[in-house]
């Protein structure tokens, strides 16, 4: 058999080719090893640090309850857009159907993401809902994602506005106790760390690195039962009367609680586009006013704590009116010679006037100061006012007198409450909460028992039969309470025609429960007196509460011939 040689240049050929695969895969098997095993720790490193990322986890902040458990704030998820304005603007797809879901022009995008190109993390919309973040996530354009948020939602809208406040976009509180006890309500954000695709988009998470804490809740004095009927009824009187604005506060005698607190006009926490901030403020601790009629049991209050007055001391009140100084003090009516607690019922300035001028006026100002007015009632209510008191050594003959019926200083609607509810306590002054309260409070005795107990008989005439409280009364229980109608303050005197109406008062009267206030600012038409405007919504609100509480009534023969709230009462017997 003939043996063929091959050719030199063939072997050659071979060989070459041969040591070039070998090498090839020769480098193939180096470079193999180098990124699995000689560099797999720096490799992986980079590889993590353009996939792996440590994300927040959003805290849901705590709810706010009311005294029964149910909710008055609530925290719900909900998804934002944001973006990374480079990846964006790389990816060069059309961005018209994100800006259709954003509500923006496509220059407005454009110009939104040019101007923050440097930065990584972008807002384009917050809170949106499910289904308009799943249509921009089926974009799937680069460096555009969503993120988990809470959204707060206030189930009983501007019911609660006034006390409960509201948070900011990012769930900071801003207003009300929201704000108050934002410390409280904010939970503590947690973070992981997640791997991400191209898009940006979360596909893995891989471990937790710290577990978000959820905010505490906050259980509140306030019955929303009690404060949708509060609500109700005042917003009721505001349009009934044309007034300009009101505010009622109801307080527990028991404990101090704050049950009720509602100011119009109102507002929705939930949708706050183009609201004004003066809406947002809580009238009840904000605003000050001068108190006028309902001051008086204070000063009877100090007159009875001289020793030289009883509640059957007699005060001449003719003719009607009488000058102090260049001033003219008048009653609506001669009312002639009535006794101390008279005084109360038909409301006399002139009576109030006499005794406040044979009293000290230190007398006057500590009866005043020690109920709590001129200062803030400690309740830690963001913005509440102090009012106003001045030293008594300052107070000149005239000021002596117009401050006996509530002229020449100012208290809040909360303050009034407060001090009222030191007449419904025997004399006790109890701290104020809009916590639920749920052991035995401590109080500071600051009226005596037995002058507590005389003032409430005063307050209880005002509401029977030739009193100015009439419409005040509620069927069933015994109510003791003072009408007021002050004349607003104006540049260079008070106004003839502005007034503010008001009632405080407190049931049932034999052992007082509830203690309330309410004012009605600037009602318009013939009728403004407190007893005509504020005293029905007194009435138709307690009596819901006090059935609302269970309260064993205190008057059950006047069943029978009781006066009906709503009864049109002669004016001649008003204030």
């Amino acid at each position: 058999m003939m043996q063929i040689k091959q050719s030199p240049v063939y072997t050659i050929r071979r060989w070459l080719l041969l040591g070039l695969y070998m090498f090839g895969m020769s480098v193939l098997i180096w470079r193999a090893l180098d990124l699995q095993i000689l560099n797999q720790e720096f490799l992986q490193e980079h590889g993590d640090a353009r996939a792996l990322r440590v994300v927040d986890i959003p805290a849901h902040r705590g709810m706010i309850i009311d005294r029964n458990g149910e909710p008055l704030a609530i925290s719900t998820p909900v998804n934002s857009i944001w973006a990374t304005p480079r990846k964006v603007l790389m990816s060069e797809m059309d961005l018209s159907p994100l800006a259709g879901y954003l509500d923006l022009s496509v220059d407005e995008l454009n110009i939104l993401l040019k101007d923050r190109v440097g930065r990584e993390f972008v807002y384009l919309k917050r809170h949106i809902d499910p289904v308009q973040a799943e249509k921009v996530m089926d974009l799937n354009i680069p460096g555009v994602s969503l993120q988990q948020e809470f959204r707060r939602y206030y189930p009983l809208g501007e019911i609660t506005a006034h006390i409960i406040g509201f948070t900011n976009i990012d769930d900071i509180g801003q207003e009300g106790l929201e704000l108050a006890y934002d410390e409280w309500l904010r939970g503590t954000l947690g973070s992981k760390r997640v791997l991400k695709d191209r898009l940006g988009r979360i596909v893995e998470n891989i471990e937790s690195i710290k577990t978000p804490k959820p905010g505490k809740t906050l259980e509140l004095s306030i019955d929303r039962r009690i404060q949708y009927l509060a609500y109700r009824e005042l917003k009721s009187a505001v349009n009934l009367h044309h007034a300009r604005a009101g505010s009622l506060v109801m307080l527990d005698a028991k404990t101090g609680e704050i049950m009720a607190m509602v100011g119009q006009p109102s507002y929705n926490p939930n949708n706050r586009t183009d609201l004004r901030s003066e809406y947002f403020r809580n009238r009840a601790v904000t605003d000050v006013f001068e108190p006028g009629s309902t001051l008086k049991p204070f000063t009877i209050a100090a007159a009875l704590g001289s020793g030289n007055y009883s509640p059957v001391t007699t005060i001449d009140t003719r003719p009607g009116y009488i000058k102090v100084g260049d001033h003219v003090i008048r009653d609506i009516h001669n009312y002639g010679v009535i006794d101390v607690a008279t005084v109360i019922k038909k409301s006399s300035n002139v009576g109030a006037t006499k005794i406040a001028l044979s009293l000290e006026p230190s007398k006057l100002w500590d009866i005043f100061s020690s109920v709590g007015l001129g200062q803030t009632t400690g309740s830690g209510f963001p913005g509440e006012t102090a009012g106003h008191l001045n030293a008594y050594n300052n107070w000149s003959e005239v000021e002596l007198a117009t401050i006996s019926f509530g002229y020449g200083l100012s208290v809040t609607a909360l303050q009034l409450a407060q001090a009222y509810m030191v007449l419904a306590t025997g004399g006790t002054m109890l701290p104020l909460s809009f916590h639920k309260i749920t052991e035995p409070v401590a109080g500071r005795r600051v009226i005596s028992m037995e002058i507590a107990g005389q003032i409430r008989a005063m307050l209880e005439a005002v509401v029977q039969k030739e009193g100015t409280g009439q419409q005040a009364a509620v069927t069933g229980y015994r109510v003791a309470g003072k009408t007021g109608t002050v004349h607003k303050s104006v540049a260079g005197g008070y106004s003839e025609d502005r007034y503010l109406s008001l009632f405080a008062g407190m049931a049932p009267a034999a052992d007082p429960r509830l203690v309330m206030v309410v004012v009605i600012d600037e009602p318009q038409g013939d009728q403004y007196y407190g007893g005509q405007v504020a005293a029905p919504v007194f009435s138709r609100v307690m009596s819901g509460a006090l059935r609302l509480l269970d309260v064993p009534p205190d008057d059950l023969p006047a069943l029978t011939g009781t006066i009906v709230a709503g009864k049109e009462i002669p004016v001649e017997i008003l204030e």
